[in-house]
């Protein structure tokens, strides 16, 4: 009895070893330390990034043509994103009230000054509020990815009597010297210009219709100078002074997704002006306006236009070029896939007489029209006097494609219409399935046109019988007019 005690006991002791380790093998199983997995997103389909070319972003019915500009990809794809407190600076913490009555001028200043000092800075102006501020100048250089974000409402001063006297009156908000920033947002950007359309030194502003002399200056509303890698996107931009958007000595500049409006009555509100500034890709945006939807200015190139809605403007122009006898020079220009309704012209190429340089390499391709005057034109007696006189050197406008323009003109001016000049033609004008009826009334069907040279693919309608075949039988010296 006392050896089967003894096995018993020594049996039962084993299996309670054996339990007892069973449990802690499960302990440690169940705590076993685990790898530490990163917190920061790695997926950013959230914010899709910009492509390198910015003409894959228009709308995808379309091929992108094979000049279209190449401008640098979107160095901060998350600008959506603000939630890293670290580098958002909201305008709201250095002292703005938006109320829309206080000045937060020294708020936007200051919230500027600590988000250009870090990367990919945010200056937030949020939303449900109204900022006031006067004119200032954004200037870096800044580290790269700095956001101006505007999701509440920026206004400018209430018209010439509420203007500073010690700030300039040719611009209110100017962004200067910065490379890879951007300017976009869910709000608006209202210019408060109605007051200085109203001045009698405006066109036709005075008593019985009449322009009085007078101060006339008035403020550009945005202007982008010397700067580089730009996207402007999202906004709504309204009722400016004069000018809209500027983009001056600018290269690499992507916009995408505005809305710019003021009154069809409104003087000089381009909606978009580009000067001496290249590689420029405008897409998928809205403008109505007192002026030309878009002017190109001289020294521009490498500008690409897509999913564009003009008007009531005064179309799409490039130029005036050549002013005071100057070169100008515009190169590599594409318009298409696009409407332009209720307009004084459409597509339009205005030179001084005088001037010269050269305006080459331009393509207008799929233009739909809705009662517009001018549809299209070239005028190089651009004058806006009766006291110009004819002049024998001219900008040359050369290699300009009209593709697909189809729609209805307004009958009180030629759908068609080439002024070129005595001594400096315009050759090499193409017009493929150009199709342009009234509006409403009878078919106008002499277009106008005057030493142009070029082809007709397909016949136009109305018939366009006076563009000249070939070359000019005599051509002058043309290197004085060209640009490197």
């Amino acid at each position: 009895m006392d050896l089967i005690r003894v096995f018993f006991t020594l049996w039962f002791t084993l299996i309670l070893l054996n339990h007892n380790f069973g449990n802690v093998e499960g302990r440690y199983h169940h705590h076993t330390k685990q790898k530490k997995v990163s917190t920061a997103p790695n997926d950013s389909s959230d914010s899709p990034s910009v492509p390198s070319d910015p003409s894959a972003s228009p709308p995808s019915n379309s091929p992108s043509p094979s000049n279209s500009p190449s401008v640098p990809s979107d160095p901060y794809p998350n600008d959506n994103q603000t939630s890293s407190s670290d580098c958002v600076f909201d305008v709201r913490s250095f002292g703005a009230v938006g109320d829309g009555c206080a000045d937060d001028t020294r708020a936007f200043r200051a919230a500027w000054k600590a988000a250009c000092a870090v990367d990919s800075g945010i200056v937030l102006a949020p939303e449900n509020y109204s900022f006031k501020i006067t004119s200032t100048i954004f200037s870096g250089p800044c580290k790269p990815g700095l956001v101006f974000q505007v999701d509440g409402t920026l206004m400018a001063p209430d018209g010439p009597n509420s203007w500073p006297e010690a700030d300039s009156r040719n611009q209110w908000l100017v962004f200067y010297r910065l490379d890879q920033m951007t300017l976009n947002g869910t709000g608006t950007i209202e210019g408060n210009g109605d007051k200085w359309w109203d001045l009698p030194c405006k066109p036709h502003r005075g008593p019985n219709g009449k322009t009085l002399s007078g101060p006339c200056g008035s403020p550009a509303m945005i202007r982008f100078f010397m700067s580089s890698n730009l996207k402007v996107k999202g906004l709504k931009i309204q009722n400016s002074p004069q000018f809209h958007m500027i983009f001056n000595g600018c290269q690499g500049v992507l916009i995408d997704k505005l809305s710019i409006s003021s009154p069809k009555l409104s003087p000089n509100t381009d909606g978009i002006h580009v000067e001496n500034s290249k590689y420029v890709g405008i897409y998928n945006s809205m403008i109505s306006n007192g002026d030309d939807c878009i002017s190109i200015g001289p020294g521009s190139s490498n500008v690409d236009i897509a999913g564009l809605t003009c008007g009531p403007s005064h179309g799409i122009s490039i130029g005036s070029l050549g002013v005071h006898n100057s070169q100008a020079c515009v190169s590599n220009l594409t318009v298409r896939d696009s409407i332009i309704r209720e307009s004084d012209n459409g597509l339009r190429i205005k030179t001084w007489q005088g001037g010269m340089g050269s305006v080459s390499s331009l393509r207008f391709e799929n233009i739909q029209m809705e009662n517009v005057g001018n549809c299209i034109i070239i005028d190089q007696y651009y004058c806006l006097s009766k006291e110009c006189l004819n002049q024998t050197s001219a900008v040359h406008v050369n290699d300009v494609s009209y593709s697909n323009i189809k729609g209805t003109y307004d009958v009180r001016t030629a759908p068609i219409h080439f002024a070129c000049s005595d001594t400096v033609a315009c050759t090499n004008i193409t017009l493929s399935e150009v199709e342009l009826l009234p509006f409403e009334g009878a078919l106008l069907d002499d277009p106008f046109c005057w030493n142009a040279y070029g082809t007709q693919e397909t016949l136009t309608i109305p018939p366009i019988n006076c563009l000249r075949e070939g070359d000019p039988e005599t051509v002058g010296d043309l290197s004085e007019y060209q640009c490197s």
